[in-house]
């Protein structure tokens, strides 16, 4: 399955972004191989619709899922809406994470978890 994890920096051993659209980078994870890529998020520093326009991004690149933070309501809805899973709550490295996505021990979302713009301190 091919995921996609919110980080701070390139590469597996990462911190997880608790945001979403604004995360620094995209660490792109297949989990039967492990093989990773990561992707400087280009949107970080858009304007509005960030959350939006990176989650068809991510669904244009064939994600399967996301783990994150925090998921806001318009990037939720893009993501739900395109088949992809939503797995917030997600801490601690990228490796880490994906080690509880295998496990079982991360949820998927039936909704979002932050409010719009909180990528953006509320703004």
């Amino acid at each position: 399955m091919k995921v996609a994890v919110s980080a701070t920096g390139p590469g597996i051993d990462a911190a997880v972004d608790e945001r979403f659209g604004r995360c620094s980078y995209f660490q792109f994870v297949d989990t039967e191989t492990m093989v990773s890529e990561a992707t400087a998020n280009a949107a970080a520093e858009s304007g509005s619709g960030v959350g939006v326009q990176v989650a068809q991004m991510l669904a244009d690149r064939g994600v399967e899922a996301v783990l994150t933070g925090n998921c806001g309501p318009k990037a939720f809805a893009t993501l739900n809406a395109a088949g992809v899973k939503v797995y917030a709550g997600a801490t601690g490295t990228v490796a880490q994470a994906v080690a509880a996505f295998k496990n079982g021990e991360l949820a998927t979302t039936d909704g979002p978890t932050g409010p719009a713009h909180h990528g953006m301190g509320g703004r």
